[in-house]
């Protein structure tokens, strides 16, 4: 999978988070595994 810009990384063992600034090839990795693509957090409307 290529590194998506303006994206976050988390690794699952040691609770790193990465921000993704420039997109490309391969794929970002930690403690020796790939990192989890964060989803965006749901923000309140503003009724």
């Amino acid at each position: 999978m290529a590194n998506q810009l303006g994206k976050r990384y988390h690794c699952n063992n040691c609770g790193t988070e990465v921000l993704c600034i420039r997109p490309g090839d391969g794929g970002v990795e930690c403690c020796g595994a790939p990192m989890e693509l964060m989803q965006p957090k749901v923000l309140p409307s503003a009724d």
